[in-house]
């Protein structure tokens, strides 16, 4: 984003080869403007280095300690790596759970900068959670001010250091002020490339702050002025409207078992004004879980289909995608319209045929997953772009779709609503339409708090709904054992459910690490009721349809976020089946665990659950930030930063409103 216009390769970057820049790759570096914008995740400052004699006085110290021995406590698979070390003042243990592999590093004799928090147990100073650093004689011309980045295996700290020094001078010239002139004195912001040095290198504290505040607001400056120009109409409009008798939307709804909600009708009617007018749309369809979202999406496709356009529908997971894929063929392949699928997964010569195909305009729909934002995708008349649960796709990701095709309209979908005053204050212009009322004949879902200790109740209560040909769903934080927290995992779940709680049923696994083939299979198979019992992780949280499954049991909810809870309980009640959900939680509760059970026991409305969600845990979780990724800013964190992101949207009104020229560059020079 900051540098996106320098794409030289890092292979001609001095001390970087061939070995290197694969090492690299794995972190996503491929060119100089990526190498820039791997900014650090911590920073030790070396004038401020503690000793372990003063461990316990802080939460958390930087030591320089030397290694004395090495020793494992435990047994079997638990067995962990157990390093003694000490400074002049005291010694301590470092306990490396997960981590046996740092015995190789962790030499006898060896020095390391160690950052963590100590405790005093079993009569010494302990430290399971620490990051850590070998000092070496080249890092000793290092700042005092040291960061600390990502790594992958092969790669040390210092070598990326010094291959993000020689990256800076390579853009040092390159690196000019954007954000205008007005604004940059105003908020006294260094120039753009002394923000990112001083990101990367800081001088001193006071500098680090102010390239953080800089960057931060320059990014939400620039995602906002993007969203409020998308509606000026002196500045984007089609070259003409289009002309769309909706012959293809009568054939469609004609074919429907159901009819349209009034809800569902209104949200169709303000999209089609929208692809009929002369501005792109760029619109948030709201939806709680089961309310129908799909259905309005696929008729806005017909809508610009029938205008002699293409459409895509992207979802954030290949099961949903496919699911999507199966029910568009299943309703509008009959209309006479072509539809593909298209994913990581598609590769080869079947890759090669789809994508010419769509540049020929011989595909009319493509559903599939973030793979559509490849640099191959190319479409021969793309007219709309719609994005499910759309909060689990960047912003950038988002944007670039758009940008492949010419004027496209945007509907962006959630199943996780958003307060509208905040939704209007963070979407900038953007649209917004709701669907608040699920499908005639569905049954609100039943919800059920349970503590810790009481489980086997529920497993009896969801064996009666097995017994009458239902499907039940059991959901776990962990896919296996942990040695540093002590939960149910799905992986024993599993296997008591399959041999000694439900035996005489078919029970079967999903999680994150199954290929997409094992998962997409299991999927099927639970769709068509040959599974009965799904025991799983939170893979299963987005867009999947089990009419049939009228259990859901999600152990150690406290574990959960409110919105995720919510979007769980949502993959029951898809039918007129009478629902049920069992949110099993730990014995003592923080004060937001008791305040999200509470909230989930009282209401299934997805729109009071997230004002109800804004009121925890405030403005940064909105659309699932936090836990589901969201608006991915390289710098800004909506939570952390919502007083900056308020400030750039009123300096960007301002601009907009009162003087357009005044969005003219900054014209700076870098002060040296």
């Amino acid at each position: 984003m900051f540098l996106a216009e320098n794409k030289e390769d890092i292979q001609y970057l001095k001390g970087i080869g061939p070995r290197l820049k694969e090492i690299y790759a794995k972190l996503g570096i491929k060119n100089i403007a990526d190498l820039v914008q791997h900014f650090p995740r911590d920073y030790v400052d070396r004038s401020r280095v503690d000793k372990l004699k003063d461990a316990l006085k802080k939460e958390s110290i930087n030591v320089i300690v030397k290694v004395i021995a090495q020793d494992y406590i435990g047994w079997g698979k638990k067995r962990s790596l157990k390093i003694m070390v000490q400074d002049e003042s005291a010694s301590a243990a470092l306990l490396c759970f997960g981590r046996n592999f740092l015995a190789a590093n962790f030499s006898p004799g060896k020095h390391f900068l160690i950052t963590g928090q100590f405790k005093y147990r079993y009569s010494e100073l302990q430290c399971s959670a620490f990051s850590y650093e070998a000092l070496e004689e080249e890092n000793a011309d290092f700042d005092q001010i040291i960061p600390l980045y990502p790594l992958t295996a092969g790669l040390k700290q210092n070598q990326l250091r010094q291959s993000i020094k020689k990256a800076l001078e390579k853009v040092k010239d390159h690196c000019h002020d954007q954000l205008p002139a007005h604004l940059a004195i105003k908020y006294n912001f260094p120039g753009r490339f002394e923000a990112i040095r001083n990101l990367h290198f800081p001088d001193n504290p006071e500098a680090l702050e102010k390239a953080r505040e800089f960057l931060k607001f320059e990014e939400f400056f620039y995602f906002l002025l993007y969203l409020n120009r998308r509606n000026q109409k002196d500045e984007i409009q089609r070259g003409k409207t289009r002309k769309i008798p909706f012959a293809l939307k009568t054939r469609l709804l004609e074919r429907l078992p159901f009819k349209l909600t009034p809800a569902q009708k209104q949200a169709l009617l303000e999209i089609e004004l929208d692809i009929l007018g002369r501005i792109p749309m760029a619109r948030l369809l709201q939806g709680d879980v089961g309310s129908g979202k799909t259905i309005v999406a696929f008729l806005a496709a017909l809508s610009v289909i029938e205008a002699g356009e293409q459409a895509v529908i992207m979802a954030p997971t290949e099961i949903l995608a496919r699911q999507q894929a199966e029910k568009a063929a299943q309703l509008l392949e009959p209309l006479g319209i072509s539809i593909a699928f298209f994913s990581g997964s598609t590769t080869g010569e079947p890759r090669k045929y789809l994508l010419e195909a769509l540049k020929q305009g011989e595909i009319d729909l493509i559903i599939g997953t973030h793979s559509l934002f490849s640099d191959d995708v190319a479409y021969k008349n793309l007219g709309l772009v719609v994005v499910d649960e759309q909060h689990r796709f960047g912003v950038l990701q988002r944007l670039s779709l758009v940008q492949k095709g010419r004027d496209a309209d945007l509907l962006l979908m959630t199943a996780t609503p958003i307060p509208r005053t905040l939704a209007l204050s963070v979407l900038g212009d953007l649209k917004i339409s709701e669907i608040r009322h699920l499908p005639e004949g569905r049954k609100e879902i039943i919800t059920h708090l349970t503590r810790h200790g009481n489980e086997e109740k529920v497993y009896q209560r969801v064996r009666q709904e097995l017994l009458l040909g239902h499907q039940a769903y059991f959901v776990y934080p962990l896919i296996e054992e942990s040695d540093k927290v002590d939960l149910k995992n799905a992986e024993a779940m599993y296997d008591l459910f399959r041999t000694k709680i439900y035996p005489d049923f078919k029970v079967a696994m999903i999680h994150s690490r199954l290929n997409d083939d094992e998962k997409i299979q299991v999927m099927r198979d639970f769709s068509k009721g040959a599974i009965q019992v799904l025991v799983s992780t939170s893979v299963v949280e987005v867009g999947v349809d089990v009419p049939r499954a009228t259990a859901m049991v999600i152990e150690h909810a406290e574990r959960f976020g409110l919105s995720q809870l919510h979007q769980l309980r949502g993959r029951v009640g898809r039918s007129d089946l009478q629902s049920y959900c069992f949110l099993i939680y730990a014995a003592r509760l923080t004060e937001q665990g008791i305040q999200r059970l509470k909230v989930m026991k009282e209401t299934t409305d997805g729109f009071k659950i997230a004002e109800e969600d804004l009121k925890i845990r405030g403005p940064g979780e909105l659309l699932g930030l936090k836990q589901a990724g969201g608006l991915r800013f390289r710098i800004a964190d909506l939570m952390a930063d919502f007083s900056l992101f308020t400030r750039a949207r009123e300096d960007i009104q301002a601009l907009l409103s009162d003087d357009p020229g005044l969005l003219k560059p900054a014209n700076r020079v870098v002060q040296e």
